[in-house]
Parts: C-alpha cells; sequence; structure tokens
C-alpha cells in the first residue's frame, strides 16, 4: 500500500466526497427503474411462498415423502443441501408453523420442473403436524412456506472434503439432500452416512439412498434392533464405529432426535475432532422439557395466565410450563412466527415484560444483549408464573 503522507491521506474523504458530487451532477433526474441487485435478491430468497401438493409417496412404512411446487409456476428458490423449509399449516383456523429438512436436492429445484420435498415419521403420539401429514394432507392442498432456511450445510471454507453423516431416524432428510447433489456432479464432497435405526423394514428412504450410493456416497446401515439375520452393522453410533469410517481429515455432520444428540457428544468427544469439524442440526423443541437441566420438575403440571400483548391489541391466555410460549399462543389462535423451532434463528424473538420463565439450555440461541433485556426465543421459552410477553405484529 502507497502512503501519500499524513495530511493528503487524511483528507481522502474531502476527495471521495467530491468525486461523488460531481458524479451527482452528471446523473440523469430520473430515478432508476430497476435495481439489479434487488431483483437478483428478491429470485433467491422471495419470502413466504404458496406452495401447491404436488405428490404423496411412502418412504418407509411409518414415513412419507410429500413433493411440493410453487402456485404460480415459477421456480422454487435457491437452497444448499441441508438446509430446511418452514412451512404453514392451517388447522381448525389457527396457523401453525413447523420446520422441515429438505430431502430433496437443489438441482431438482433449478430444473424445469422445480419441486422441493420433505419426508416426515408419524409420531409416537405427541407430534400434531407429523400425524396430520401423514394422515390428511393431499395432493392439491396448499401451504405457505420459506425455504433455505439453517445453516447446515457443506461449505468448502470451513468443513473438510469428506463428510461423516451421523443421522438418526428421519434425521437421514438433509444427508439425502446431500447425497442427490453429490450423485448429481453438482457438490463436490465425498459423502459417508451411517444411519442408525431400530429395525430393517422401517428405514426412512432406504431404497432411494441405496441407489445412489457409490465411490463418493457410501450409506452404512447399523441397526440397534434384536435382528439375528441382519449382515450390517449393529448397536449404537459409538466412537469405534465412527473412527472406522473417518479419514485422516473428516467432517462430522450429525442430525437425528435429541437422545442420540447427547449421545455422540460424548462418543464424538472421545475422537479428539477439532470443534471447527464438527456440525450439529437443530432438533426442534425439547420432547419433555422437564428432563432438561435446571428445569424444576415441580412446575411441570403447572398452568398459568399469560398476557400476550401485539401493538394495542391484548389477549390472556392458559400457558402450561411443560409448553413454551408458542405453543401456547398457537392453542390459542395467536400468530406468532417462526422459522427453526429451535432457539436458534431468532424469527420468534419476544420481550418478555414481568415474569418468571426458563429457556431449554440446548435451544438458547440469544445474543448476550437479549440475555441482559429480557428479550427470549419464543419456542425455546417456558412460563414459570404468570407471564406479560410482547410479541412482534404480523
Amino acid at each position: 500500500m502507497k502512503i501519500k503522507g499524513f495530511l493528503k491521506d487524511v483528507g481522502g474523504a474531502s476527495r471521495v466526497t467530491k468525486a461523488r458530487l460531481a458524479a451527482f451532477e452528471k446523473a440523469s433526474p430520473l430515478p432508476e427503474k430497476t435495481d439489479p441487485v434487488a431483483e437478483v435478491a428478491h429470485a433467491w430468497h422471495p419470502g413466504p411462498i404458496e406452495l401447491r401438493v404436488a405428490e404423496i409417496r411412502t418412504a418407509s412404512k411409518t414415513a412419507k415423502t410429500v413433493r411440493f411446487v410453487r402456485t404460480d409456476g415459477e421456480k422454487l428458490p435457491f437452497f444448499y443441501a441441508g438446509q430446511f423449509i418452514s412451512l404453514g399449516f392451517m388447522l381448525d383456523g389457527k396457523l401453525i408453523c413447523r420446520p422441515y429438512s429438505i430431502s430433496s436436492a437443489p438441482y431438482e429445484a433449478r430444473q424445469d420442473n422445480s419441486y422441493v420435498e420433505i419426508t416426515v415419521r408419524r409420531s409416537k403420539g405427541d407430534g400434531l403436524i407429523a400425524d396430520y401429514v401423514n394422515d390428511e394432507l393431499k395432493a392439491g392442498d396448499v401451504l405457505v412456506g420459506t425455504m433455505g432456511l439453517g445453516q447446515f450445510y457443506y461449505e468448502p471454507l470451513r468443513d473438510a472434503k469428506h463428510i461423516v453423516a451421523l443421522a438418526g431416524g428421519v434425521g437421514i432428510t438433509p444427508f439425502a439432500s446431500m447425497a442427490k447433489e453429490i450423485a448429481h456432479g453438482t457438490l463436490d464432497a465425498d459423502l459417508t452416512i451411517l444411519y442408525g435405526s431400530v429395525s430393517s423394514d422401517d428405514i426412512v428412504l432406504k431404497e432411494e439412498l441405496d441407489r445412489i450410493q457409490s465411490d463418493r456416497v457410501q450409506i452404512v446401515h447399523v441397526l440397534s434392533g434384536d435382528e439375528p439375520d441382519w449382515k450390517g452393522e449393529r448397536g449404537f453410533l459409538s466412537a469405534d464405529l465412527i473412527r472406522k469410517y473417518s479419514r485422516e481429515d473428516s467432517s462430522y455432520f450429525i442430525c437425528g432426535p435429541q437422545v442420540m444428540y447427547r449421545f455422540l457428544r460424548g462418543e464424538i468427544e472421545k475422537l479428539n475432532v477439532p470443534r471447527r469439524r464438527v456440525r450439529f442440526e437443530v432438533f426442534g423443541q425439547a420432547k419433555d422439557v422437564s428432563s432438561l437441566p435446571g428445569y424444576p420438575a415441580e412446575m411441570k403440571d403447572r398452568v398459568f395466565e399469560m398476557t400476550v400483548m401485539r401493538g394495542l391489541q391484548k389477549d390472556v391466555i392458559p400457558a402450561r410450563a411443560d409448553e413454551s410460549i408458542v405453543t401456547a399462543c398457537e392453542r390459542a389462535g395467536i400468530v406468532l412466527l417462526t422459522d427453526c423451532r429451535s432457539g436458534e434463528c431468532g424469527f420468534c424473538r419476544t420481550k418478555v415484560l414481568s415474569g418468571s420463565y426458563f429457556v431449554s439450555p440446548e435451544n438458547d440461541g440469544r445474543r448476550a444483549a437479549d440475555k441482559d433485556f429480557n428479550y427470549v426465543h419464543a419456542c425455546a421459552t417456558y412460563p414459570l408464573s404468570d407471564l406479560t410477553v410482547k410479541i412482534p405484529i404480523e
């Protein structure tokens, strides 16, 4: 860098100002009719779009894959393999939002017959939307979705060329997207998926994944159930098993149920992997908040009053201590939009004006300033007394 001298360098700002003023003098007095940068940004990130269910097919005996297309016939927005989509469902006149990892590949959204797919597993009695998708959603239904969300994707500047994907249950979905993109030749990475399932007859997306195995995509099925005739790997995704399929330099991507995350944190530590090489996908709201460290167990069955402020609107609704602020609002028909539903994105950022609450330590993605000024992410916050909250106006 050339140094012109103290006075000339300090005076540089005035020279720039004079140049700008000269450019203004030469410019047309009429405003620009188009903004090419804004047009590109809108095409890549258009915000909520209407999606129509084009097809529903079986992904396993307990899961279904749903294909969506845009109602306006346009191509879908850009996304990375591994990202998720937030969908809004209208049930009994109430808007309920849920995030789902995208199981289709980005190239399938860019082609002429553009589509995006999610794969949803039936719940075990505690998943309202999961059961709705499996039992009631049908071709032709229209939802509103926002896609291209989340940070769970391969980034060559950060991640090793070889990805070891640790999946459990329906947590296979982001890795299915990555596998398809690699097989198509539009993602330059090597992928080894260690996929834990209970039984061989309920492996989600098994046929689809087995078809695209190659020298760059390896699928290793691991069963934890008792099947004497099973010839593959058995047990859990232990440190020894992970080490067996790792290379000298690998990145580890993890997606599955919450109990799997807790187990794998300990197993990954045994491998002495640099922290920058380990990525955990967000896993949604806690299934049982009373099991989290720091939660006062005696509060679990309590019900409080929550005053919800939206501009001049004021509502008083019941709020269970074992359900998040977002869930209480949904039950009352109050729109409090979410994206990740895992305490990470901050889309449901809410101000607590009074009252006590518990924030899940596994989902607390708040900034330090928000903690100081009593802001919370409503999807990861649970009332411990009567509350008054101020939510965004939609």
